[in-house]
């Protein structure tokens, strides 16, 4: 055993007093999730779009390239499946809905407008729209189709604003095109425009990383998602990263590259809204789900009831089918002890950089104290908390990295073995993973967002 998965095991079983944590292939009834919706008064959505018109080498998500035939199939299929949970939450308000992908709006003019009718029509609907978009689809058309969708919280993915990375990233436009699809989107009143950015590119230079936060700034974006790049096994990226000459930035220059996004965004009146993100003063953030339990809808889509995850099948034709003979998409199960209820908690809580002692009493009837207190301790002796009032924490600058490092150490086991897995094979028996944290994290990245951050 490496040292990395003898951490990985030493942790966890620390965290979550778990030996194992294996998602398996069994049946979930109507009248078992039934059973779970009960004693849940309020759930957040998600929908997954699982098409893109190309494959960047770099994503880990779930997607596949887009065909106009096969959306409109998938269309009826994610109808089907709202109709079966419509019937299960009755009328339980929803309080976040997040639209991610893969790339959603693919799907504008073919099928995402019937699914949004949908779910406005079955279910309670307490929230806006956040979703994610494609540079190269915010034509003037697409943004005024997409505001009359409702959409009040748009995001895209510039990931680069010079040329010779966007073309290692192999994106399909050039920097003075993506700074004119953000100026059109940025001009339509969203509530919320966020760009992704991604830092830690291959040789980037601290100079160059310089220039390009400084031209996000002047740009003038509600938030930026920034996230460093890493190299997914089963994605093309991963999987020539032997045989490439790129130089994959290491965790202390990750760490400086950071630390120059944010004294560039502190200066111009941005706060720090989760471990990436930054969103202007006064602007409420773009995230994905925002509630502790979810309902995921689509090819790969997870959901979180309280005490179990599920996960639908990945192949989306596997998904059309199964929807086609009136039965839930769903291809994996992981049951929660309390313990790895708890541990989930605070990870999405470090995630978001502050939470609450009371909310976590609330939601467990249990002292924070008691279960956490020796941890928050150790937080506090490192040098990772800002502030303790007593009930509100909020994570340091290094505490927001450091802790979101040591979670990665489990992220990319989870993504690399669960996805790859879930890619591989439409329905497979069990998963045995050695993580706990990310299951929730394909929609970057709250992200994102994984994503993406999830």
């Amino acid at each position: 055993m490496s040292i990395k998965d003898f951490s990985r095991n030493q942790i966890r079983k620390l965290l979550t007093k778990e030996s194992t944590m294996i998602l398996e292939n069994k049946i979930l009834s109507y009248e078992n999730l039934e059973t779970k919706f009960q004693d849940i008064a309020e759930f957040g959505l998600y929908l997954h779009i699982p098409f893109c018109k190309q494959i960047c080498p770099y994503c880990p998500y779930n997607k596949e390239i887009y065909h106009t035939e096969v959306a409109r199939m998938y269309s009826k299929a994610v109808k089907k499946e709202i109709d079966l949970y419509s019937r299960l939450v009755g009328n339980k308000p929803v309080t976040s809905f997040y639209i991610g992908g893969g790339t959603p709006t693919t799907m504008l003019h073919n099928g995402l407008e019937d699914i949004l009718d949908h779910i406005f029509r079955r279910f309670n609907m307490h929230c806006d729209i956040h979703m994610e978009s494609h540079p190269n689809d915010l034509t003037s058309d697409n943004l005024n189709a997409i505001k009359l969708l409702n959409v009040a919280n748009l995001s895209t993915g510039v990931e680069s604003l010079q040329d010779k990375y966007l073309q290692i990233l192999k994106r399909p436009y050039n920097t003075k095109e993506v700074k004119q699809a953000v100026e059109r989107a940025g001009s339509k009143g969203f509530t919320c425009f966020n760009v992704d950015f991604i830092f830690a590119l291959p040789n980037q230079s601290y100079d160059e990383l310089e220039q390009a936060g400084r031209e996000l700034v002047e740009m003038n974006i509600d938030q930026v998602a920034t996230y460093p790049l890493w190299r997914f096994p089963y994605t093309k990226m991963g999987e020539s990263a032997e045989q490439s000459n790129y130089n994959i930035q290491n965790i202390f220059r990750r760490r400086k590259m950071l630390r120059i996004l944010e004294d560039i965004f502190y200066s111009r009146e941005y706060e720090r809204t989760s471990v990436w993100a930054f969103t202007k003063k006064g602007i409420p953030k773009y995230c994905s789900v925002t509630v502790p339990l979810y309902i995921g809808l689509g090819a790969s889509g997870g959901s979180y009831l309280r005490d179990i995850f599920y996960l639908n099948t990945f192949n989306v034709f596997e998904y059309i089918k199964r929807l086609n003979d009136g039965r839930m998409p769903i291809a994996l199960t992981l049951d929660l002890s309390e313990s790895m209820q708890m541990a989930w908690w605070l990870y999405w809580r470090v995630y978001e950089t502050r939470f609450k002692r009371s909310d976590f009493e609330k939601r467990f009837g249990r002292n924070f104290n008691k279960v956490w207190g020796k941890y928050i301790r150790l937080f506090h002796f490192f040098d990772l908390i800002k502030e303790d009032n007593g009930n509100e924490i909020i994570l340091s600058d290094r505490g927001t990295f450091w802790l979101h490092s040591l979670e990665d150490l489990f992220s990319l086991d989870y993504i690399s073995k669960l996805w790859g897995t879930s890619k591989q094979q439409p329905w497979p028996e069990k998963v045995i993973l050695l993580c706990l944290f990310t299951l929730k994290s394909w929609y970057p990245w709250c992200d994102s967002n994984a994503r993406h951050t999830v």
